[in-house]
């Protein structure tokens, strides 16, 4: 992930996402492995990652500047260790301790860019009843959502500008009743898959993602195309989420949409040019 202030000149902005972080270990392998297969890593590392953790760190560089994370995480080893590695990749976390165990992750990443994700354990999220900073929700300029519970949402929808992602969940979303302002998933991923006539309410705006091929801008079914990476694509783990946290900050700096779309493919695009989301 590249320092993108002197591409885009986005203004310093109060955001933050409220999600899930896991701790992942990436495995470099020469074929994503068959059934009965017994495959060999040519090389691996671990890395604090997940989608609101990528999304965070994405946002963070766009603006130069800190990103709250409000998250949960185990008060483990793995917990202490996601804490460190993301404080110093320059967010502000923000951390309901739970007893529950962090949730671990493996990525298996082929030599041709593609890969296998494998968690392990329960996806720990930050809910309403936690003590975490819920009375700030109406500072934020902007916020972007990977997992809560619905009341956490109604709290959300106190910024100046809401996005989401469908991974937050589909009842999750219709229950809390709140019209956010975007939500941005992946159209290929059968977890992240939406029909956005079925929502109520409907976003301002559904961006389902399709990878290379672009991807489409609902209500009015706008295709739209990606962006050629500046390099080889070695790695796809976190382009989508590095899209998400791209657009979100993007259009709470008030930009158009169709700028938004292109800083996020941009991001997207340069995250695939290297091994782990950053």
């Amino acid at each position: 992930m590249n320092e993108h202030k002197e591409i885009f000149k986005l203004p310093k902005l109060k955001l933050a996402v409220i999600g899930h972080v896991e701790w992942v270990t990436f495995l470099k392998v020469d074929q994503l492995p068959l059934a009965g297969e017994i495959s060999h890593a040519k090389d691996f590392f671990e890395e604090a990652a997940g989608g609101a953790a990528v999304a965070a760190v994405q946002m963070a560089r766009l603006t130069n500047g800190p990103v709250d994370l409000i998250t949960s995480l185990g008060k483990d080893n793995y917990g202490e260790k996601c804490y460190e590695r993301l404080t110093k990749l320059g967010l502000n976390l923000k951390v309901a301790w739970s007893e529950k165990p962090t949730r671990k992750g493996i990525s298996l990443i082929s030599k041709d860019g593609e890969r296998a994700i494998t968690v392990i354990g329960e996806r720990l999220q930050p809910i309403a009843s936690d003590n975490l900073p819920w009375s700030d929700m109406e500072n934020y300029d902007g916020i972007f959502v990977t997992a809560t519970d619905k009341e956490g949402i109604r709290l959300a929808r106190k910024a100046k500008f809401l996005s989401a992602t469908p991974r937050t969940g589909k009842q999750t979303l219709m229950s809390s009743k709140v019209k956010i302002n975007a939500l941005i998933g992946s159209g290929l991923d059968p977890g992240e898959k939406i029909n956005f006539e079925e929502l109520d309410p409907k976003p301002e705006i559904y961006i389902s993602t399709e990878g290379k091929s672009g991807g489409t801008i609902f209500p009015k079914e706008i295709k739209y195309n990606s962006i050629k990476p500046s390099s080889e694509e070695i790695d796809t783990y976190g382009c989508g989420d590095c899209f998400a946290g791209a657009v979100t900050t993007a259009l709470s700096a008030k930009l158009n949409l169709e700028q938004a779309i292109n800083i996020g493919a941009y991001c997207g695009a340069e995250c695939s040019t290297h091994y782990g989301p950053y």
